[in-house]
């Protein structure tokens, strides 16, 4: 007499139940659609000495769930790990975690509602699975233990993962809306706030001078622009302020003439003496009200920061990039050094890719003749080690440092002094996947790019973790540390 089993009512927080299917046992479903590169189970590992396991383990149903651990050991998946089935198109792939022993599986494609999530098994299997198709014999192929998948998050599984990402799919020209791309944008120039607090409203020390001869106004603006103290930064504010009767003239920023201004002693007006002024003009109505109780503002309304449009094409390039650069990150991270990597690639419009090259390697000033186009070489590539991605040659020091028009990719948000050097170098923007809150130097303890003066800003962008399965896994670092 046989006994029917049952799954037991299972599901866990990503949508996934327990299941049983003829010939294959209990399995594990999907309840919901699950996006590519979801993390659907970490399962920790029970672990044996291989010679308790020889002696006992070995003996028991435990053989035909335990595998080979990088050190050795024989492991057994905890959690939905042992119930995933195999399939020879697996819609799951796995890494091992050794740090904290356990399991991580990720989708490596979208997986409808009532769909089995299967990992690989391997091309040496102990069994005969349930979609076995003809295929070439593997025979020749080394056994690792888990049966060729300790490699499951190799470039094959990402491209993949690359293949069904919905954000990929379609025409590489259609321009995809500002929410829906894997990174956040930030605002870069100073004035971006609308200043509508008071307490908001920036300020700026300047030297005034009030007048009690209004006929006297027009001989001390004569003698402001013979004087040199005519300065373009003070266009935003008006010259006179007219308060209760009294006339004030403004003069210059304290910062340009740090001493207090001799005026010409035929003026009949006081001594100069200094304020605070608004730094920036109105942008809004509201604004110009709350700046105005400081000294007369313009009213200069402007668009709203409107970001590049990105296409789909673009955004696929970005993508290519981060994904090197986590990839290599981890790869350095296994052979003991900071997973801190820094990527720039070749530019996505090639007419910019060749302004770059223009300005990194200018036309002698004595060639007046003719500006043929300059060949592109491999954009410069910095890494964590000495050795190069892709097997490309190392630049030689000091070869194209200006970076202008181009993109750097990096793991971790640059630190401060790394900021620096990136704002002298002229690079158009930067993407960072970590951010670092005690030492960046991108919005983490500053923002260098963004600080008042500087002469030149770069856009910031912060991928989203898991956006487009880049993720963050084992390539964290001391928060106090510089990247």
């Amino acid at each position: 007499m046989s006994t029917k089993i049952h799954a037991p009512d299972h599901l866990n927080r990503t949508g996934c139940r327990i299941g049983i299917t003829e010939g294959k046992g209990r399995g594990v479903y999907a309840v919901q659609q699950i996006p590519v590169r979801t993390v659907i189970e970490i399962s920790p590992v029970l672990l044996f000495a291989k010679d308790e396991y020889a002696q006992h383990g070995k003996h028991t149903v435990l053989d035909h769930y335990t595998f080979n651990w990088p050190d050795g050991r024989m492991a057994l998946a905890l959690g939905l790990g042992s119930l995933f089935n195999h399939s020879d198109n697996p819609n799951v792939s796995f890494s091992l975690d050794t740090e904290t022993e356990s399991i991580r599986y990720t989708t490596s494609r979208i997986v409808s509602p009532g769909e089995e999530l299967c990992i690989f098994y391997g091309h040496k299997l102990w069994f005969d699975p349930v979609d076995a198709k003809p295929s070439l014999a593997y025979s020749d192929e080394p056994e690792d233990g888990w049966g060729g998948l300790s490699g499951v998050l190799d470039d094959d599984n990402l491209a993949k993962a690359e293949e069904t990402w919905d954000l990929l799919e379609g025409d590489p020209n259609d321009i995809i809306p500002e929410e829906k791309l894997p990174f956040v944008r930030s605002k870069i120039a100073p004035d971006d706030n609308e200043e509508e607090e008071l307490d908001a409203v920036k300020l700026q020390d300047v030297w005034v001078v009030d007048i009690s001869d209004q006929r006297h106004i027009s001989i001390l603006l004569k003698w402001l622009r013979q004087s040199g103290l005519e300065d373009p930064s003070l266009s935003h504010l008006k010259r006179i302020r007219k308060q209760d009767g009294v006339a004030t003239l403004l003069l210059a920023y304290t910062s340009s003439c740090p001493s207090a201004l001799e005026l010409p002693e035929e003026l009949s007006c006081s001594s100069p003496y200094t304020t605070k002024v608004p730094r920036y003009a109105a942008l809004t109505q509201n604004s110009l009200q709350l700046k105005s109780t400081l000294w007369p503002t313009i009213y200069a309304p402007r668009k709203k920061y409107e970001p590049e449009p990105w296409s789909r094409g673009k955004v696929r390039w970005a993508w290519e990039a981060m994904r090197i650069v986590v990839r290599e990150a981890k790869r350095v991270k296994s052979d003991g050094e900071l997973p801190i990597i820094a990527y720039v690639p070749e530019p996505y419009d090639d007419e910019m890719r060749r302004v770059a090259e223009y300005r990194a390697n200018p036309v002698p000033e004595n060639d007046t003749d003719s500006r043929t186009p300059l060949p592109i070489p491999t954009p410069p590539i910095c890494v964590a080690s000495d050795e190069t991605l892709s097997g490309q040659e190392t630049p030689r020091n000091g070869s194209h440092y200006l970076l202008t028009g181009l993109t750097l990719f990096m793991t971790h948000e640059p630190c401060i002094m790394c900021s620096m050097a990136l704002l002298h170098s002229r690079v158009k923007e930067i993407f960072y996947l970590i951010p670092m809150k005690k030492t960046g130097g991108c919005g983490g303890a500053a923002c260098i790019p963004r600080l008042q003066g500087v002469n030149h800003r770069y856009g910031i962008s912060s991928w989203n973790i898991g956006g487009g399965g880049i993720d963050t896994d084992r390539l964290e670092i001391s928060e106090g540390l510089n990247a």
